[in-house]
C-alpha cells in the first residue's frame, strides 16, 4: 500500500536522521545534533522550494544552498545521496555516478569517502561553498547573492529573465557570533539582497554549553536593525510553518530574510535532546538504538534507505529541478539568438574564460629612474582589463582610493540598490572596513563565476585570514590587491607596516603570492593573474613610488612568469654574488650593484617575486638563475626574514625585519634598518669574505 505524501515527509526526514547518526557513530566522530533539529527544515526547503536540478548541478541560474553549519555536514550528504544528485565533472571528481553514494555515507570522514568532515568545494557535488568555520558559509552567501544581482541587473532583457536565482543558507548561533557573519549582515542589509534568506537554526546550544553562558542577544532584533525581513518558525518540525516562511522570503522584494526557525538539538534523542553533549560527538551505541525506535526504525540496521524515500525526492525536488533547467535552456537558446554578445559573455563567465583581446589595451610603462608606485600602475592595468571583461568587478575596504582599485572607464558604475548612488550592474564595490567579510564575499562572487578582486593594506589582511585561505582550498581564482606592502610606508608607523605577514601568506598553499619590482612587473603580474581559472592570486604592491627600469638595458618583465629572473648580469655572465630581492628592494639591489661594481666586484641582481612560481621550476632553470657554484648571495626583503635562507644559502645572508617598525619619513625608517644600496654592498662584500 502506498504512503500518503505527509508519512512520506517524515519518513524521508527520519531517513535524513537515521543515515547522518549511523554515519557518525560509525566514523566515532562528528556532530550529530544540528542534523537531527534541522533536518525537517532542510528538507522542507529542497523538497518544496529549491530550483536545483540533481542532473546538471553546475546549472547556472540554480538556487544555493550554503550549509555554513558545515559540521553538521552529515545534513546535507543525506540530502545529496537522497535527492540522486549525479557526480559533475571537477579536479576531484569524474563525471557520472552518484555525487555521495551509499558507500560514501558509510565511510564518512575516512580517506577518499566523499564524506568529508565539512563540506569541500569541488571534492562533493552539491556542496555550493566549503564551510567549516564558523561564519564562512554565510558571509559566502551573500557574494554568491551580490553576484545574482549583478548578473540580473546585466543580462537580464525584457521577456529574458535569466538570472533570478535565489540563495539559502543554514546558520547556527555560531555563524551569528563570528564577526564575519555579522560584517556580511550588516553589508547585506544595506544591499537589500532579497535573493538571500539564512536559515537560522536556533537550537541555544554550542559545544561548551547552552547559549546562555554567551549569547544572550536578541538576534532578531540586531537584524531587524540590519535591514533584515525576519521570520519565525515556533516549531522546528511543522512543515506547514517552515512553508509559509520560506514562501514569505519569496515574496519579499525589498530585503534579505532571516528565518529564525526555534529547534531543539538531538531532536528524537531521548538521552541527548537539548544537550550540549548532542551538539559535537557521536550519540553512542545504546542512544542510538532508542533514538531509531523513537523515530519509527529498526535499531539493529544500519544506513538504511527504505523504499520510496528516494523516488519522493526524484517527483518534486527532481522534477521541479529538471524542469526549470529545461525551461531555462530554451530561453537561453532563444536569448543567444537575440543577444548573440551577451549570450557569449555568459558563457565566458559559465567556463572561466577570458574574450579575445582581454588584455590588448593593457599599458607599458616607460623607463623612469623616479618611477610610480606599484599601486599606481596596478590601478591602470586594472581598468585597461576590467573595460574588457565587463565580469571583472571588486574594491577595497574603505580605501578604494588609496590602494587604486576604483574603475573609472565609462559605465563601470557603483554597485548599490538602485537609487541615486548606483544600480546592481555598478562595477565599483563598496565593501566598508569589513576585511574578512570582503574577502569571504569574494569568494562566493567567484564561486558565481565572476572575476572579483578584493582590496586593502597588506596589514589588515589579518583581519581576513579565514576567507583567504579557504580561497586556497577551494582553488578559487580570486584576486586579492593588496597595497602598503613594507615599512617603507614611512610614518602611520608599526601599526600599519606589515613584517610577517608575507611570510604568512606565502605559508598558505596555493596562494601565489607576487611582489613586482617595477611598473611593468606588475602588468606582467596582472597578465599571469587574470587568466587563472582555479588558484588565487595576491599582488603585493607599494605604496611609494619605485624605478621603472628600462629593458632595453635589464631583462624583460615577463621573466615574472617563472617567479625569479636575471634582471641583471655580471658583464661576462659570472658573477661573484648574487643581490635576490622583491618588490621595492630591488631597485636597491640594482644600485647596490652599480656600487660594487666600482669596486671591481661583478654582481647579479635576481628580482624574485614570486617564491612559490620560481620553486615550480625545474631544477635546470633554477641552476641557471642561482648557480649552486655562487654561494656568495644576499637576499633583500623589508619582511620577515623567515624562508630567505633557502635561496640565500648557508654562506649567504639575508637582510630582513626581525622587528616591528617606525613612525618616521620613509628615508629615515629605511636608513633606520639598513635597507639602503650602502647595507646591501657591504652584506655582499660580508658573503664574499671581504
Amino acid at each position: 500500500m502506498a504512503q500518503a505524501p505527509d508519512e512520506l515527509d517524515e519518513l524521508a526526514i527520519n531517513t535524513i536522521r537515521t543515515l547522518s547518526i549511523d554515519a557518525i557513530q560509525k566514523a566515532n566522530s562528528g556532530h550529530p545534533g544540528t542534523v537531527m533539529d534541522a533536518a525537517p527544515a532542510a528538507y522542507t526547503l529542497w523538497q518544496q522550494f529549491l530550483r536545483y536540478d540533481p542532473k546538471a548541478s553546475h546549472w547556472m541560474n540554480r538556487d544555493r544552498f550554503v550549509l555554513s553549519a558545515g559540521h553538521a555536514s552529515m545534513l546535507l550528504y543525506s540530502l545529496t545521496h537522497l535527492a540522486g544528485i549525479e557526480a559533475a565533472e571537477t579536479s576531484y571528481q569524474e563525471k557520472g555516478g552518484e555525487a555521495v553514494s551509499l558507500a560514501d555515507i558509510e565511510s564518512f570522514r575516512e580517506e577518499n569517502s566523499r564524506c568529508p568532515g565539512h563540506p569541500e568545494y569541488g571534492w562533493t557535488t552539491g556542496v555550493e561553498s566549503t564551510t567549516g568555520p564558523l561564519g564562512q558559509g554565510v558571509a559566502t552567501s551573500v557574494g554568491i547573492a551580490m553576484a545574482g544581482k549583478w548578473l540580473a541587473a546585466t543580462y537580464n532583457k525584457p521577456d529574458f529573465e535569466l538570472f533570478d536565482f535565489n540563495v539559502y543558507a543554514l546558520c547556527g548561533e555560531g555563524c551569528l557570533m563570528e564577526g564575519v557573519g555579522s560584517e556580511a549582515a550588516s553589508l547585506a542589509g544595506h544591499l537589500k539582497l532579497s535573493n538571500l534568506c539564512w536559515i537560522f537554526d536556533n537550537n541555544n546550544v554550542t559545544i561548551d554549553g547552552h547559549t546562555d553562558i554567551t549569547f544572550t542577544e536578541d538576534v532578531a532584533k540586531r537584524f531587524e536593525a540590519y535591514g533584515w525581513n525576519i521570520l519565525h518558525v515556533t516549531n522546528a518540525n511543522d512543515l506547514a510553518e517552515l512553508a509559509k516562511a520560506y514562501s514569505d522570503f519569496l515574496a519579499t522584494e525589498d530585503k534579505p530574510t532571516l528565518i529564525v526557525v526555534h529547534s531543539h538539538i538531538g531532536y528524537g534523542s531521548p538521552g541527548k535532546h537539548d544537550t550540549p553533549s548532542a551538539h559535537g560527538e557521536p550519540l553512542g551505541p545504546d542512544e542510538v538504538r532508542r533514538t531509531k525506535e523513537f523515530l519509527g526504525f529498526d535499531p539493529d540496521r544500519f544506513f538504511v534507505v527504505p523504499d520510496g524515500v528516494r523516488q519522493h525526492f526524484t517527483t518534486h525536488m527532481g522534477q521541479r529541478g529538471a524542469d526549470a533547467r529545461a525551461k531555462w535552456e530554451a530561453l537561453f537558446a532563444d536569448y543567444a539568438k537575440k543577444h548573440p554578445d551577451q549570450a557569449k559573455q555568459i558563457e565566458l563567465i559559465r567556463d572561466r574564460e577570458l574574450p579575445q583581446g582581454w588584455d590588448s589595451d593593457i599599458p607599458e610603462f616607460p623607463p623612469d629612474a623616479k618611477g610610480i608606485a606599484t599601486r599606481e600602475a596596478s590601478g591602470k592595468v586594472l581598468n585597461a582589463i576590467a573595460a574588457k571583461v565587463p565580469w571583472v568587478l571588486g574594491g577595497a575596504a574603505d580605501v578604494a582610493g588609496s590602494t587604486k582599485v576604483i574603475l573609472d572607464y565609462p559605465d563601470a558604475g557603483e554597485f548599490q540598490p538602485y537609487g541615486e548612488l548606483g544600480d546592481y550592474g555598478g562595477h565599483n564595490l563598496r565593501y566598508g572596513i569589513r576585511e574578512h567579510a570582503m574577502c569571504a564575499l569574494v569568494n562566493g562572487m567567484v564561486l558565481t563565476g565572476l572575476r572579483a578582486y578584493d582590496s586593502c593594506y597588506l596589514i589588515f589582511t589579518d583581519y581576513a585570514r579565514g576567507a583567504i585561505r579557504l580561497a586556497s582550498l577551494m582553488d578559487l581564482p580570486v584576486l586579492h590587491i593588496w597595497t602598503h606592502d613594507s615599512i617603507s610606508l614611512g610614518q602611520d608607523g608599526p601599526t600599519h607596516q606589515p613584517v610577517e605577514q608575507l611570510v604568512s601568506l606565502r605559508a598558505v598553499p596555493g596562494l601565489m603570492v607576487i611582489r613586482p619590482a617595477d611598473a611593468n612587473e606588475t602588468v606582467e603580474a596582472f597578465r599571469l593573474a587574470i587568466p587563472h581559472k582555479s588558484r588565487p592570486v595576491a599582488l603585493i604592491l607599494t605604496r611609494q613610488a619605485v624605478p621603472t627600469f628600462d629593458r632595453s638595458t635589464f631583462a624583460p618583465a615577463s621573466g615574472l612568469a617563472k617567479g625569479a629572473y636575471v634582471l641583471a648580469d655580471a658583464p661576462d655572465g659570472k658573477p661573484d654574488v648574487i643581490l635576490i630581492g622583491t618588490g621595492s628592494e630591488v631597485s636597491l639591489c640594482v644600485a647596490a650593484r652599480d656600487m660594487l661594481a666600482k669596486d671591481k666586484i661583478k654582481a647579479r641582481v635576481v628580482s624574485m617575486p614570486c617564491r612559490e612560481l620560481f620553486d615550480a621550476q625545474d631544477d635546470a632553470y633554477r641552476e641557471s638563475v642561482l648557480p649552486s657554484s655562487i654561494t656568495a648571495r644576499v637576499t633583500v626583503e623589508e619582511a620577515s626574514p623567515i624562508g630567505w635562507d633557502r635561496y640565500a644559502g648557508p654562506k649567504g645572508i639575508v637582510l630582513g625585519m626581525n622587528t616591528f617598525g617606525l613612525s618616521a619619513p620613509l628615508k629615515v625608517v629605511s636608513e633606520h634598518f639598513g635597507f639602503t644600496p650602502e647595507r646591501v654592498a657591504a652584506a655582499a662584500k660580508m658573503a664574499l669574505g671581504l
